[in-house]
């Protein structure tokens, strides 16, 4: 894959309704000769203020052709990264995997819109499976799967992916 620079602004975060506290946290570390409308690459709000920042900016970066593609394939990376935890409680259970590859053959031409909407059905089954597990895991289980799921590994993966399809600097 190559690697694409999605950008922001100080400008478009505020159009945005960036959270007040961590878009003042980005103006101090990106420092005041800043300019409102100058360009933010994400890799800069990833190391200054983290994975959840940084994903939350992608909602409000400059159209760039490949952009959708990337988001949908850094989404189904993400997927993947915790596929392991539902494979764990539901080992014969592959609709979850069967959706990761669908939205990578959707982001990557391989299978229509069309398609997609036929495997419509089966990432329902797998969010509603996923569901279960959660509440047949029980608190202690949900507990644990949450804490992996949203802990420091989960979000230095998170940022790796986001480095690999990201170039880097500006």
């Amino acid at each position: 894959m190559k690697k694409i620079a999605l950008v922001t602004s100080l400008h478009r975060l505020r159009q945005h309704n960036a959270c007040e506290g961590r878009y003042a946290r980005l103006v101090s570390k990106l420092g005041p000769e800043w300019g409102d409308k100058d360009d933010i690459n994400l890799l800069d709000i990833l190391e200054h203020n983290g994975t959840a920042d940084c994903l939350w900016a992608l909602r409000a970066t400059v159209k760039h052709p490949d952009g959708d593609k990337v988001m949908r394939l850094m989404a189904a990376d993400f997927a993947e990264a915790v596929l392991p935890i539902f494979e764990k409680e539901y080992p014969n259970d592959d609709r979850p995997r069967k959706a990761i590859k669908a939205a990578r053959d959707f982001a990557n031409g391989r299978i229509t819109a069309k398609d997609l909407t036929a495997r419509d059905a089966a990432l329902a089954a797998a969010r509603d499976a996923a569901l279960a597990a959660a509440r047949d895991a029980g608190d202690a289980a949900w507990g644990a799967a949450a804490g992996a799921a949203t802990g420091a590994a989960t979000r230095a993966a998170q940022a790796e992916i986001i480095r690999q399809y990201l170039k880097e600097g500006n």
